[in-house]
């Protein structure tokens, strides 16, 4: 874990193509704060940022603007922006609102999936299981977990993805897609990556969501869909909550 003073980020062949890059840089440093690994109040250097993510300080600048606006970072006269982080009730306030959300359109989408989407998802579910067999051939934590995340990664974005394609809702896709700026998808695999216990509960969370779509059963999609993002959002909650007291202790 990053201790306070200026820190590291992510390099530039990190950032994703196609994403708004004031976006993508916010989204990128705002992830590393929720996992942990830049500890609340270290401060964030523009030049140091500008230089690792191989762009100008504007859009740098406009980055920690926007996670200020967030509340993640403060930025202080003659100090630069102070990691302010996020608090696990935001967190799981958040959680709470992505997952009715998140429940709509997997009800809608039990109307309005084709069979191309069906098969999508199911693609994600093989992708799931790859995952899971990576990391536990390599032992849990063990060096495979690279592979394993980025297995589990691709999955769980395709997964939600299709379904919200498939809902058909454009004003809903949007507001998810705000949320996940603010809560990226990607920080479960922090919360999930130290057990296969875990990891095996999340794939047959998202089976039992598919099985009610293709039934398309909307009560039982939607219940699926909100019970699923909602116990996400307590993992999340429960490992930041952890990590602040790991940093705190030392």
């Amino acid at each position: 874990m990053l201790t306070s003073g200026a820190v590291a980020i992510d390099t530039p062949a990190q950032v994703t193509e196609g994403e708004p890059l004031v976006d993508n840089l916010a989204a990128r440093i705002r992830a590393r704060v929720l996992r942990g690994e830049i500890a609340v109040g270290s401060r964030l250097r523009q030049e140091r940022l500008a230089a690792e993510f191989g762009v100008s300080r504007t859009p740098i600048r406009e980055a920690l603007r926007k996670l200020q606006a967030d509340g993640v970072v403060e930025l202080q006269p003659h100090r630069g922006a102070i990691v302010r982080g996020a608090t696990a009730r935001e967190i799981r306030d958040a959680y709470e609102v992505r997952a009715e959300l998140e429940g709509l359109a997997a009800e809608l989408a039990t109307t309005r999936i084709d069979d191309a989407q069906l098969e999508e998802l199911h693609g994600a579910q093989r992708l799931f299981g790859s995952s899971i067999a990576t990391l536990v051939a390599a032992g849990v934590g063990g060096g495979g977990s690279d592979d394993a995340n980025g297995e589990w990664t691709r999955a769980n974005d395709q997964f939600h993805r299709v379904i919200q394609e498939a809902a058909g809702n454009d004003r809903l896709a949007r507001i998810v897609l705000d949320l996940h700026a603010a809560f990226p998808r990607g920080l479960t695999w922090s919360a999930l990556r130290g057990s296969s216990r875990l990891l095996e509960q999340n794939v047959e969370e998202h089976h039992a969501i598919l099985e009610a779509i293709e039934r398309r059963d909307a009560t039982a999609a939607r219940r699926a869909m909100v019970s699923h993002v909602r116990h996400a959002g307590e993992l999340i909650a429960n490992h930041f909550e952890l990590g602040s007291r790991d940093s705190e202790a030392k």
